[in-house]
């Protein structure tokens, strides 16, 4: 475990640590805007995260495949899609989780209650997506895009 932690430790990594922040940052006000537009016109808090983080999700792969992980060569597999798309799912279930438990503790949150329970989420969950981007879904294109530059 412990050198699994320091492959986080080093100039590629926090590079890739900060632009995975900046995106999420960036997913996240998008994530806001929209989840608060939809509790806004009606949709209960379950519908609003679930269009909320759908979208931003796809969002997200365009930018950290593009910008984050540097990959610009257009060879999308379907494994790195569906795993993008899992690490995804797994965050949002853990979203969910966190907000029904916030609700089963404090009641209906309203909309302020609401927000910081998706802000605590957001927080908790952004190094195991980091690791999750990372490790499983650009591995091979990172792997594959840094045995091109060393020749």
């Amino acid at each position: 475990m412990k050198s699994y932690l320091r492959t986080f430790v080093n100039r590629e990594s926090a590079v890739q640590a900060i632009k995975v922040a900046l995106v999420g940052v960036l997913n996240t006000v998008v994530s806001f805007t929209l989840f608060n537009i939809f509790l806004v016109v009606g949709f209960g808090w379950f519908v609003s995260v679930t269009a909320s983080f759908g979208i931003t999700t796809f969002m997200s792969y365009l930018v950290n495949r593009r910008w984050t992980f540097a990959l610009t060569d257009g060879a999308v597999s379907a494994g790195e899609t569906v795993s993008f798309f899992g690490v995804n799912i797994a965050a949002y279930v853990g979203t969910v989780g966190i907000m029904w438990v916030a609700e089963a503790l404090f009641g209906p949150l309203g909309t302020i209650g609401y927000n910081v329970a998706m802000l605590f989420a957001a927080g908790l969950l952004i190094l195991p997506k980091l690791a999750g981007y990372r490790d499983i879904v650009f591995s091979h294109a990172i792997e594959a895009t840094s045995i091109g530059r060393s020749r």
